[in-house]
């Protein structure tokens, strides 16, 4: 009895709701309404039937071409240079659609972290930067990169380049890459404001950095601006330290396969770079070396080392140069060009290797490589570039690097292998944070093994 009079009760609500419904009273019926109400039905005037079609020109159409290129330009004077090849390469190539996969990371330390998940997964970019030297030998031994011998003579870039460079980006009797450019590594920048001030000079020599260094700590600006954020800011500074120790003809030896990374010397360096971070800031390891200049920049630090890329963030700050900041040889390294060189190289079963060759020929010319490196602080790696599109600081690069002693970059991958760079750079980076020098000597020493 007591479900049977649950039930009447049950259906007389109904009965009730129904009732109203009926009579459009409140809008407790809205809800069983709306399923009859679909857009499509209550709204012709959208022409839901035009909908597909305008989908459809959102989406690249069948056969549609693409560019994929990987680099790690993301910051100031880079990204700019890097955004004026591409425009050459649209107006030459149109209707290429450019994916510009870029991953932050000063000298690439997160993009080839990313970049070897991909070429190891079988999904390679078209093209991908990569440093001229020592670090392309593993994508070449990995069978990832195809030979460029063939097209880079039919280019002529073989009668541009100088041959050094020929030199670093031949491999196995076979060219891997084309150079867009030459940096020097080895470079003090200072504040010309804050050194006028406090009347001082650049120093040249490692002795003049630290009587310089007390001077400005004396005026509480921090001496020396170091980043560490990018995992390659600690290394860079101490491939200098390592040449103003060792002298350009001994350095170039630490490269030679069965050298020993122990001797009085690269003690010496160490104890010198500890000594260097005692002027630096102390939050370096949250600082990338384009936050270390700016503080230069800003006035709150009186030098950085950095490459000359330093040049073209500050020109992205529109700060003048020869005014607001000034250069030199690192400390120790007059009369030496610490090089190196950014190249991109074509990937072995690349999606688009037409598209690939025809960015290539935009990274080779002399159009290409006039436009990318005013902008991102760099020389050209022809040299038949028109000089008067360089600035006051890259017209005295152009003309060091003609003049002076070369020496490859480490950090950089000119000088050494991808396993040696690796275990060097993270010696590096944790030697800023505990500045153990025994532990970091350990590291170096055996980090030298690497180079065969």
């Amino acid at each position: 009895m007591r479900y049977t009079k649950m039930l009447l009760t049950a259906v007389s609500l109904l009965m009730i709701l129904a009732f109203v419904a009926a009579c459009g009273g409140g809008q407790t019926a809205a809800p069983a309404a709306q399923p009859a109400q679909k857009p499509a039905a209550v709204q012709p005037t959208t022409a839901p039937a035009v909908q597909p079609t305008q989908a459809a020109a959102q989406k690249p159409a069948a056969g549609a071409k693409k560019l994929e290129i990987f680099s790690w330009w993301t910051n100031g004077g880079e990204a700019t240079g890097l955004e004026k090849m591409y425009g050459i390469y649209k107006q030459k190539n149109a209707g290429v659609e450019i994916v510009n996969a870029t991953v932050a990371g000063g000298a690439g330390t997160n993009a080839k972290t990313v970049l070897k998940t991909r070429l190891q997964g079988g999904q390679p970019p078209d093209s991908w930067q990569v440093h001229a030297g020592k670090e392309l030998t593993s994508y070449v031994d990995a069978g990832q990169m195809q030979p460029l011998t063939a097209f880079f003579k039919e280019q002529g870039y073989d009668k541009v380049m100088p041959k050094l460079l020929l030199d670093q980006i031949t491999y196995k009797n076979e060219i891997w890459s084309v150079p867009v450019n030459i940096h020097r590594s080895n470079v003090l920048w200072y504040n010309k404001k804050v050194f006028a001030a406090n009347n001082l000079q650049p120093p040249k020599t490692l002795d003049d950095f630290f009587k310089v260094a007390d001077a400005l700590k004396a005026k509480g600006v921090t001496p020396l601006a170091v980043g560490g954020k990018d995992k390659f800011e600690n290394g860079h500074l101490f491939e200098s330290v390592l040449l103003a120790t060792y002298g350009p003809d001994d350095y170039a030896k630490l490269f030679a396969p069965g050298t020993k990374w122990d001797d009085a010397k690269l003690t010496q360096a160490i104890d010198t770079m500890k000594k260097m971070l005692g002027y630096a800031n102390s939050d370096r390891s949250a600082l990338g070396w384009a936050d270390a200049a700016q503080l230069v920049l800003d006035g709150k630090a009186g030098m950085t080392i950095m490459g000359d890329w330093a040049h073209g963030y500050f020109l992205s700050k529109n700060a003048k140069p020869d005014v607001d900041y000034g250069w030199a040889a690192a400390p120790g390294t007059d009369g030496v060009f610490l090089w190196l060189s950014d190249s991109f190289g074509l990937a072995k079963g690349a999606p688009n290797p037409d598209q690939a060759k025809a960015w290539l020929m935009v990274c080779g010319s002399k159009e290409g490589q006039d436009a990318f490196n005013p902008a991102k602080g760099s020389i050209p790696a022809r040299t038949d570039a028109d000089k008067s599109l360089y600035d006051v600081y890259l017209k005295y690069s152009i003309d060091s690097f003609g003049a002076n002693k070369l020496a490859p970059s480490i950090v950089h991958g000119a000088a050494a292998p991808e396993p040696y760079m690796v275990a060097y750079g993270n010696a590096l980076e944790v030697f800023s944070s505990d500045l153990d020098t025994k532990t970091v000597k350990q590291a170096l020493t055996d980090a030298g093994k690497e180079i065969k």
